[in-house]
């Protein structure tokens, strides 16, 4: 059966291996388990209902990668997107968290549709491969801000906005140790990096008696409290259009990004540079985005960490189904899970920030038509703390700086119509 679905043989694998590859996706990505609880929980989400659609939006997702597309590509609620929910979306702009869900169903149902009639290309060639890059860069100095903010490691400061916070105390002392902790283990290249850190910290935290112990494990607790808990007659809201297109934009990068990045790894992708099934994977993609939004969490999405799998070996779906699998498991975690203080997670934002900001090397900044553009759209989000209107200064920017070069002709009708929109939208909303 498992040869008929996942074609072993013909990519050159085995149940052995792809059970491997699964197992040490699942552990480079475990980390979600504890941070999406502790980043929604900020909006007023219950964090024992979001524990609990963290682990099957994670499960179904995945699931469904591994039996539509057949590739070794885990889901989860997306690191970034989960922030922009909350720190944007409900505490920035004031929306509840049941309006921020209608927004990630919404922009999921746009996914859905540019997959299903293959615009996606159409947009992701439209927009500059830079510009991309700032978006990805942003989004990890946006995260790095809220990292330091955690750990109380920068903390407010009336008179220069913000400052050194108490580096004494033990939160920002044990967040500094876990993130060195995640350096010197990715380092040496040991598989679940981020997950030990948190484990660590969390068990350190709790002997010299900084936090408590909440148990290891119990039954799942309820999902009922965000389960269709949705609002999409409030996300369709003019304010939120801005909002809906941000979620689907950096969903669309992301996705785009991150199967080309893993199917390049693994060997999936043509000599001519050409991914198959790439419509299915975007496909399973949305539809895993809709299946979170309906329990309740954050948009879900393909995880870069995929590639620590297909390092161990895995070809096929089934390493996906396996990464599926466990997450089911983790669902009897939930005390453990409510038992990880902000502090312990902090490094883990931190650590994918600087993932996220890798992105800037491919940047000509030479050009500065190109670098400007690039700075403002990265500098943009963590200083407004906004993603949104990171994208939308970074748009109006690259547009503006090549029109006023004398380079209109190396703007495309989409990027004009992305940045008047962006337009109106700051001056009107």
């Amino acid at each position: 059966m498992l040869e008929r679905l996942f074609q072993l043989k013909a990519h050159n694998t085995n149940v052995r291996t792809e059970i491997l590859a699964g197992v040490t996706t699942f552990l480079t990505m475990a980390y979600i388990l504890f941070v999406n609880p502790s980043i929604l929980g900020e909006t007023g989400m219950d964090k024992g209902a979001v524990f609990v659609a963290t682990c099957l939006a994670a499960a179904f997702g995945s699931a469904v990668m591994g039996l539509i597309a057949n590739y070794p590509i885990a889901l989860a609620p997306g690191m970034g997107l989960n922030a922009f929910f909350t720190y944007t979306v409900v505490m920035g702009m004031g929306h509840s968290w049941q309006v921020a869900l209608g927004a990630v169903f919404l922009s999921a149902c746009l996914f859905f549709l540019l997959s299903i009639f293959k615009i996606r290309e159409w947009i992701i060639n439209s927009i500059p491969l830079e510009l991309r890059s700032a978006i990805a860069a942003g989004i990890g100095l946006f995260l790095a801000l809220i990292a330091l903010q955690n750990a109380g490691i920068v903390a407010a400061n009336p008179a220069t906005m913000v400052g050194l916070g108490n580096l004494g105390s033990p939160a920002a002392l044990l967040a500094i140790l876990g993130f060195f902790l995640i350096i010197g283990m990715e380092a040496l290249r040991i598989t679940g990096a981020v997950l030990i850190s948190i484990l660590v910290v969390t068990g350190l935290s709790i002997l010299l008696g900084v936090s408590e112990f909440g148990g290891l494990v119990s039954m799942p607790p309820s999902l009922a409290p965000t389960f269709m808990q949705l609002d999409i007659a409030g996300a369709l809201d003019v304010g939120l259009i801005s909002v809906i297109f941000a979620f689907l934009f950096v969903d669309l990068f992301d996705n785009s990004g991150t199967l080309i990045a893993v199917a390049k790894k693994a060997g999936l992708m043509r000599k001519d540079g050409h991914l198959p099934k790439m419509g299915r994977a975007l496909i399973a993609d949305s539809t895993a985005a809709l299946g979170g939004s309906l329990l309740g969490t954050s948009t879900t999405t393909s995880y870069i960490e995929s590639a620590a799998g297909v390092s161990a070996g895995g070809r096929t779906g089934l390493t996906a189904i396996v990464v599926a699998v466990l997450f089911l498991f983790a669902l009897f975690f939930a005390p453990l899970a409510g038992s990880v203080p902000a502090f312990a997670t902090a490094p883990a934002l931190l650590f994918v920030a600087v993932l996220m900001a890798s992105g800037m090397a491919e940047i000509e900044w030479s050009d500065i038509t190109v670098a400007a553009p690039v700075v403002v759209t990265a500098l943009a989000m963590p200083l407004t703390y906004s993603i949104a209107t990171g994208i939308a200064f970074g748009f109006i920017t690259w547009v503006a700086a090549k029109t006023l070069a004398g380079r209109f002709r190396e703007l495309n009708g989409m990027l004009v119509a992305l940045a008047v929109f962006c337009v109106i939208k700051l001056a009107l909303f």
